[in-house]
């Protein structure tokens, strides 16, 4: 894995984790990579600032903004809802499937228990997990 600081083209600085170079390349060609704060795919790797040998006159990136990051957070749920299919309990089922060739490779989204994803990483399959926040209800009290 190798890490890179990356730079949209609105200003904002992220970092990004791919395979390696040729990962990054065949991504970014593809429009695959997207700011998180503003969705442009115009980006670009700039140089890490713990890999410059010190000068004090080198000139860096401006700095990102503050990031909001409960209203990230909303649009990283509202984007995996809206571009993963959700298949529940059947996550571990439908990656194998997928893995095998014997149903056509899509985004998911679902639950897996410690068992299935021993599985899974035994298998070859690469996950995230990570957890979601409850969206609140109307008949939710409003927080205080």
């Amino acid at each position: 894995m190798i890490a890179y600081d990356l730079l949209c083209g609105n200003g904002h600085q992220f970092e990004g984790w791919f395979e390696d170079s040729k990962s990054f390349d065949g991504q970014k060609k593809q429009g695959l990579i997207s700011c998180p704060i503003c969705e442009d795919t115009n980006v670009s790797k700039v140089p890490s600032t713990f890999a410059i040998k010190g000068s004090t006159d080198v000139h860096t990136v401006a700095p990102a903004r503050n990031i909001d990051l409960v209203e990230m957070g909303k649009k990283i749920v509202d984007y995996v809802e809206k571009n993963f299919d959700n298949v529940g309990a059947d996550f571990a089922e439908e990656a194998l499937k997928m893995h095998y060739g014997v149903t056509e490779p899509r985004n998911i989204r679902g639950v897996s228990t410690p068992k299935e994803d021993e599985t899974l990483k035994s298998e070859g399959i690469n996950f995230y997990r990570f957890p979601v926040p409850v969206k609140p209800t109307d008949s939710d009290p409003e927080p205080s």
